[in-house]
């Protein structure tokens, strides 16, 4: 089998609340440019609109984007839109709201609570949707977030929001949330090299039945600029023996953690979005997985 004729299948699925998902995903953030908070060039719009359809040509049906991921002149959800709408039945579309970014590109402060609802709806907005699959409350500087959690949850009461997830959390984050409404997925920072705290939290999110959705997962220390190319001899030693690259590596090794483990991989090219589904279809060994999960990343 080529790695062409891989679809995102390969990978397995796994089900968030009642949307049953391919765990081969796509991660939109970096279609709008090389860096999407940064002044980076503006991506190609015909080329990025290829690679949606494409993603979804080649099975995936859970794409995860922001409102807050536009850069000059593009916007991740008005590029979806374009491309995607009206969009295929079975396809999940994942979102955050919490941070929010000002015309300019500046950082705004986290939202208040009653300022969520706005979010929402600009998401509902610019993709085009009446409601939302699934809405990730990205967590920045809050020791609690039952107030920002319940203000979703009431907007998942009121038809708005189907699933709600949490990203950039700790496990007392998670039960916190859990307490107030049902959590389908955890969205954070996690790759090779990870701290045993972080293997620890994937741990009780499987056993909790959430699903855990890394990002950053290919680009490792390179985050917003992508993968920079300096991985560790033992990730390049298992992509030699298998005869792939070393990003194929990683996204197979977050696959094989766990069932619940699902995968993002953004890109704004079409031979690396063959190549990140293709991953899906790659089987490491079982003394690959152990010698590639005890590696430890001081800046991790």
């Amino acid at each position: 089998m080529t790695s062409q004729s891989i679809t995102a299948a390969a990978a397995g699925t796994w089900t968030l609340g009642d949307l049953t998902v391919n765990r081969m995903g796509f991660g939109a953030m970096r279609l709008t440019g090389g860096r999407p908070f940064h002044r980076d060039p503006p991506s190609d719009r015909d080329r990025v609109i290829a690679v949606l359809r494409r993603a979804v040509d080649l099975g995936v049906d859970h794409i995860d984007t922001a409102s807050f991921y536009f850069s000059p002149l593009r916007s991740a959800n008005e590029l979806i839109t374009s491309a995607l709408a009206p969009y295929p039945d079975g396809l999940v579309i994942a979102t955050k709201v919490g941070p929010g970014r000002d015309p300019s590109g500046a950082w705004l402060p986290m939202a208040r609570p009653d300022q969520l609802r706005g979010q929402v709806e600009e998401n509902l907005r610019q993709l085009g949707r009446d409601h939302l699959d699934l809405v990730n409350l990205r967590v920045m500087r809050l020791d609690s977030v039952a107030e920002h959690f319940g203000a979703l949850a009431e907007l998942r009461e009121a038809g708005l929001i189907r699933h709600l997830g949490l990203s950039g959390v700790r496990p007392g984050h998670l039960a916190e949330a859990q307490a107030i409404a049902p959590v389908v997925c955890v969205q954070n920072r996690f790759g090779i090299g990870a701290a045993e705290e972080d293997h620890a939290f994937v741990r009780l999110c499987g056993e909790r039945g959430v699903a855990f959705t890394p990002f950053f997962a290919v680009a490792g220390q390179g985050r917003v600029s992508g993968a920079s190319g300096d991985d560790a001899e033992e990730v390049l030693h298992v992509a030699r023996a298998h005869g792939v690259s070393a990003a194929q590596v990683r996204l197979a090794w977050t696959l094989q953690l766990g069932p619940h483990m699902l995968a993002i991989p953004g890109t704004g090219d079409p031979d690396h979005l063959t190549e990140n589904v293709a991953a899906g279809a790659l089987r490491l060994t079982d003394d690959e997985m152990a010698r590639l999960t005890s590696l430890r990343d001081p800046g991790a």
